[in-house]
């Protein structure tokens, strides 16, 4: 229970809080419609009038929340200030896109429910001018406004309306197509299938969000869904009049002919201060982006790994963050987010890319990785950097233990975190407060093991020779080979030094029995919170929360942290 409070305490809380909000929005403005203002249009509409209402008013909500996730310098401000107060509250600002996904399925939910509601509001609505009966109700409120067109409540003006055109030719109508057609393009085009393997479908669609917002603001303003006006209701009371509706308005009544207006619109009150923090946050980026960055080397690693050192005046990093790089020669709109795998006691920056797409591609042919000749500096493409940005990484040095859990490319932003013990040892730093590292590699082929080799080699060696091989602790795993490579492993297996890597430690094959490895570190160090820290897919996230939340041996606490730009 303790473990599962310290990793998911404050993330259930704000969820709770989030849905609680939702809740009493959608009961509220299902009963504001309820009351006597909209007596003569639930006449009309029945319940679908609450029932389109209430969502609409949560849709407003989380339209207001679901750009602040994506404000990655204000995230940023956040986390450095209050990291200093509570780890646990900044490692939920680590859980902005997690948090991004939920919102947006919440408007995708509320947005569903709200169509649905008008679809059956249209079709009323259309249903009081077909029957044209004077001793209806319906009818009758339908036929108010039809000369002077000033006060009406229904939209549908006539019976040879088409509600279709009505959809196509009102501000309310036409607006909600619009955001409709923005908001499936953006939800289906984020489907992990598509991020994956067409992350440039997934990057224009998202786009999208610019028509969703405006189309969205203006939405409002048709005021298609009407109520009795204040002054309409001192002189004609539903409870009085409405069974009177036969001599409204005839000499010798008491009730006048009701007036209708509609809401005046409110969406853009919700969505105008995000908008706003959102448009500063651009040019913010926009500023970063014009800043001149100079590419000093490009090593092109085995196993198609690109690896670019640069400099650009002014930066400053800590370890685990991570950058969005633009080459305009590739694509001038199109930015992505890389782990920085350099050392903040480094005189540059630098980052690892594997190519394994279109845009990765383009970027390696620039950098001259398709020629077998050297690539002369002003030959380089330019570059454009936003950043740098936080991540869990950062608090890895807060922890006296400490769990690394690097999968495939995923291991970069330890390259950072390793390259920096190795620089506070090399400066006998003795304000480093974390005593013990575990490190975890998981790789399915031999080629990617080469580009970090060297720096556990070197880390491997300065530990020895410092006396300090119980410092760090390194296990990695290849996690699928050939039948030529095991043949080869045995051969080679009693060498002094790893047949793959050249370190002493010794790989290993398939994958960790993460419960023992769990259990091992909780016996060795009781009473301590140990920081887990994983780059890798959502499969190891799962496993690796359920261990944390699971083990408490001799009170330790394991905290789970994830890699989620």
């Amino acid at each position: 229970m303790g473990n599962f409070a310290a990793n998911e305490g404050l993330s259930v809380f704000v969820i709770l809080v989030w849905l609680g909000i939702n809740a009493y929005l959608f009961v509220q403005f299902y009963m504001n419609f309820l009351t006597e203002r909209w007596f003569y249009t639930r006449v009309l509409l029945g319940d679908a009038l609450s029932w389109a209402r209430a969502p609409a008013a949560c849709l407003n909500f989380n339209c207001m929340l679901i750009l602040l996730p994506v404000c990655r310098n204000l995230l940023s401000f956040l986390r450095g200030s209050i990291q200093c107060c509570s780890r646990t509250a900044a490692r939920q600002l680590d859980r902005n896109i997690t948090f991004h996904k939920l919102v947006a399925y919440m408007i995708a939910f509320h947005t569903a429910v709200h169509i649905i509601a008008h679809l059956f509001n249209f079709e009323w609505f259309m249903g009081a001018q077909l029957y044209r009966n004077s001793s209806s109700l319906p009818f009758v409120l339908s036929q108010i406004g039809t000369g002077d067109n000033a006060s009406y409540l229904n939209p549908i003006r006539t019976d040879q309306t088409n509600p279709t055109i009505v959809m196509f030719t009102t501000i309310a109508g036409l607006t909600g197509v619009v955001i409709t057609l923005a908001l499936i393009l953006i939800i289906t085009s984020s489907m992990e299938v598509i991020r994956r393997s067409y992350f440039e479908v997934f990057w224009y669609t998202h786009h999208l969000f610019i028509i969703f917002f405006i189309g969205l603001v203006f939405h409002g303003f048709g005021r298609i869904v009407r109520g009795q006006t204040a002054t309409s209701l001192l002189e004609n009371k539903p409870s009085q009049c409405a069974d009177q509706f036969e001599s409204w308005g005839k000499n010798g009544t008491f009730c006048p002919k009701p007036e209708f207006a509609g809401n005046p619109p409110m969406t853009w009150k919700w969505v105008v201060g995000p908008m706003i923090l959102y448009v500063c946050e651009r040019l913010v980026r926009f500023y970063r982006s014009q800043q001149k960055v100079v590419i000093t080397k490009v090593v092109m690693h085995p196993s198609k790994t690109l690896e670019l050192q640069m400099k650009r005046k002014g930066f400053r990093m800590e370890v685990g963050q991570y950058v969005f790089m633009q080459c305009p020669c590739v694509s001038q709109l199109e930015w992505h987010p890389f782990t920085l795998t350099s050392a903040p006691e480094e005189d540059h920056f630098s980052v690892h890319i594997r190519i394994v797409g279109d845009w990765t591609q383009g970027l390696y042919e620039a950098c001259g990785g398709d020629k077998n000749e050297t690539q002369e500096a002003w030959k380089l493409p330019k570059m454009a950097i936003d950043g740098p940005f936080g991540t869990a990484s950062e608090d890895v040095f807060g922890y006296e233990v400490v769990m690394l859990v690097g999968a495939g490319i995923g291991v970069t932003p330890f390259a950072s975190v390793l390259k920096s013990v190795w620089y506070k040892h090399i400066q006998e730093n003795q304000n480093v407060f974390t005593k013990k590292i575990y490190f975890y590699w998981l790789c399915p082929e031999t080629q990617a093991f080469e580009w970090f080799a060297d720096l556990l080699q070197s880390l491997e060696g300065q530990m020895t020779g410092k006396g300090m091989v119980d410092f760090l602790s390194y296990n990695i795993y290849l996690t699928r080979w050939k039948e030529t490579e095991a043949a080869h492993f045995r051969v080679h297996h009693e060498a002094e030094n790893d047949p793959i890597t050249g370190l002493k430690q010794k790989t290993l094959y398939g994958k960790p029995n993460w419960d023992n490895e769990f259990t091992t570190i909780g016996t060795k160090h009781p009473e301590k919170k140990v920081g887990v820290f994983l780059c890798g897919p959502t499969q190891l996230a799962d496993v690796l929360e359920k261990q944390c939340l699971s083990h408490s041996e001799a009170g330790v606490k394991f905290i789970f942290n994830k890699e989620n730009f």
